[in-house]
């Protein structure tokens, strides 16, 4: 949560005591550079765009603090990406790596690893996707409050079926803790409030963050509902694939797609009808920011409580909160989000 800072505010002992257990708080707490923290990037597995980005910001801050140490950017394929990133897990556990910052896809099977390593010195920091549970987990750096993204997804559905019609979503994997909260997010949009009454959800569907798979998945879910105004994709692979099965078969006028993707991979799609509406955050700021975070508390600056602040280098303050979705959990919010179409997606997508 970004922070307003309050200038000028000068309170004696007395005061102080009288306002303890309120919003008065220390000013954030700074890292140290030059320090030595061996470190792992552990993205759901490499070779998409996203995860790229996210390294660059993290290899950005590393460079920005001066760690003495190594940070390793490392993932499983992502037919292999749950008991993968299990086994790297233990691996960085073995070799005492200072941190490790996990962006999750095997749901909770991955606890008991992220426990083992807590318990032998080995820091686990979430982003992008958290451990469900919450178990073996210091802290989870959150691109943007979950529950947000669920009211976007659906006000992008109402938007593109004109507030009425049937509606399928594309996701990646049933273990993916992020998507699902987003999902569920969604569906608790769509049942609390009137606006969304005359959408209906069809079906949600897995394409495993894989192109091919993804496209077939997209195109399954035409030829099975056929009334279907718009497949909501909350994943950069299967929001790219599913506009391309939308173009390949001229289906774009029919069907439209929408959900979380790069501007750069969803500009010709964007500008050419397919996808007329999307969202996505920074993913180099997510990076870094989680790299910042994971640095200080590997050093000792922090000890991952709620209502610790931290200056995060060129994105400024943030406080360390209760997560809303998962309790005992603690988060670290980002933010903001950014929803993109034919009048912004030019210039984003440079």
């Amino acid at each position: 949560m970004k922070m307003k800072m309050i200038s000028g505010l000068m309170l004696g002992a007395g005061a102080l005591a009288g306002l303890m257990g309120s919003a008065v708080r220390a000013e954030p707490i700074q890292a140290t550079p030059g320090q030595e923290v061996n470190a792992v990037l552990l993205p759901k597995f490499l070779g998409i765009l996203p995860f790229d980005q996210a390294n660059r910001g993290a290899q950005e801050a590393a460079a920005e603090l001066g760690s003495t140490g190594k940070l390793q950017y490392i993932g499983p394929t992502p037919e292999n990406s749950a008991a993968g990133q299990i086994e790297m897990l233990t691996t960085a556990t073995t070799q005492k790596q200072h941190v490790v910052m996990l962006s999750n896809n095997a749901g909770d099977q991955i606890a008991p690893a992220a426990e083992a390593a807590a318990a032998a010195g080995t820091k686990v920091v979430t982003w992008d996707s958290p451990i469900p549970s919450g178990k073996g987990e210091s802290f989870f750096v959150a691109q943007v409050d979950f529950g947000s993204i669920g009211v976007v997804m659906a006000d992008m559905v109402y938007d593109l079926t004109g507030g009425a019609g049937e509606f399928a979503v594309l996701s990646a994997s049933p273990d993916a803790s992020n998507q699902n909260a987003w999902i569920e997010a969604m569906k608790t949009t769509l049942a609390t409030h009137a606006k969304y009454k005359d959408l209906k959800l069809d079906d949600v569907v897995y394409g495993n963050d894989q192109s091919e798979e993804s496209y077939n998945k997209a195109l399954g879910l035409v030829d099975k509902y056929p009334n279907l105004k718009v497949i909501m994709a909350p994943t950069t692979v299967g929001i790219v694939a599913a506009s391309k099965a939308m173009q390949d078969e001229n289906l774009c006028d029919k069907v439209k797609v929408s959900g979380l993707g790069l501007p750069a991979e969803m500009v010709s799609y964007t500008l050419n009808g397919c996808a007329p509406e999307f969202a996505l955050w920074s993913f180099v700021d997510l990076g870094y920011l989680t790299y910042y975070a994971s640095y200080m508390l590997a050093t000792g600056a922090i000890k991952g409580e709620v209502g610790e602040q931290i200056h995060a280098g060129r994105m400024g303050d943030y406080t360390i909160e209760a997560d809303p979705g998962r309790e005992g959990a603690r988060r670290i919010l980002m933010g903001p989000f950014t929803v993109y179409n034919k009048d912004n997606v030019e210039a984003a997508a440079k």
